[in-house]
């Protein structure tokens, strides 16, 4: 089994160098690298010539010939997916030596589970490990404790992320048959990972729990969702997502996840302690949509 690594890339350089070169370190060669380039009529940074320099024919470079967008870009990305399995890897994440071999290994053993959720390790913008108060939430309140590979599916695992989204999505292994017939949502932008998952869990698809660290997820402000979040764009969208999903849980049955999708705690927890930087910023209409989000009701 292949895995087509999928590269969605808009912005620095030096950050998605560090990304391709973590592919290429890999001990397991069962890999394709895709780099779809969003730079649209930006200046060329000669990221086509690097690629071509590096003289791997694994790598292949795509540069749209206009801007998409992260969601159709995303989407554009898992339309080029030919292979049995593939990761949508972030532009400026890193996967560790073993991360290939690992997710093979588990969708061999698990033929069954559209999605493989491996250990995680979280650095911040210059690559040292960092315990940010979301990553340390999503380990010890929100994600499952699981010391061995773990199956979860149905209402369990719809109601486990609508109370806080644990799942770390740049490191998931999906099988390309499900990912690529369900697809990105349109119109979504910061939370159309977690879209696309329960969705999947909706059609009744299953996730494994690989427990084995070997992959290294970046947090720094310089991410769509940490740019969106203090002006209030981030949990505009959010809110509507949860109450949308709150509907389709109660009309398939499901009361718990109905009940955390209203909720969304986590969501409104992390609008809450935005609300001090906001303020600090003088975003006005930023603060009226994080305290809407934080305290508002349905």
């Amino acid at each position: 089994m292949i895995v087509d690594v999928m590269l969605p890339h808009y912005g620095r350089l030096d950050l998605v160098q560090d990304t391709v070169r973590s592919v290429l370190a890999q001990d397991d060669p069962q890999w394709r690298l895709t780099i779809v380039d969003d730079s649209g009529d930006l200046p060329d940074q000669g990221l086509a010539a690097w690629c071509e320099g590096l003289g791997e024919p694994r790598v292949r470079y795509l540069r749209n010939e206009r801007n998409l967008g992260i969601n159709r870009n995303f989407q554009r990305c898992v339309d080029l997916v030919e292979h049995e399995l593939a990761v949508v890897i972030g532009m400026d994440d890193l996967m560790l030596p073993g991360h290939v071999g690992t997710v093979r290994r588990a969708h061999a053993a698990h033929p069954d589970v559209a999605m493989v959720q491996p250990g995680v390790e979280v650095v911040d913008g210059d690559g040292v490990p960092t315990r940010t108060l979301v990553d340390v939430s999503k380990r010890w309140v929100y994600a499952p404790r699981v010391t061995a590979p773990t199956v979860l599916a149905g209402e369990e695992l719809a109601a486990s992320l609508l109370r806080g989204n644990w799942l770390y999505f740049p490191s998931i292994c999906w099988r390309s048959g499900p990912l690529k017939r369900t697809g990105f949502r349109p119109g979504l932008s910061v939370v159309q990972d977690l879209a696309l998952v329960l969705d999947l869990v909706l059609a009744g698809e299953s996730l494994l729990v690989e427990p084995t660290t070997c992959f290294r997820y970046r947090r720094h402000g310089g991410s769509v969702s940490s740019a969106h979040a203090v002006d209030g764009r981030r949990f505009a969208e959010e809110r509507g997502f949860f109450l949308d999903s709150a509907d389709r849980m109660a009309a398939r049955g499901w009361p718990r996840a109905a009940r955390a999708a209203r909720r969304h705690t986590s969501s409104r927890l992390n609008a809450l302690v935005r609300l001090p930087v906001a303020l600090r910023s003088g975003q006005r209409d930023g603060m009226r949509a994080l305290a809407r989000h934080a305290f508002g009701g349905r």
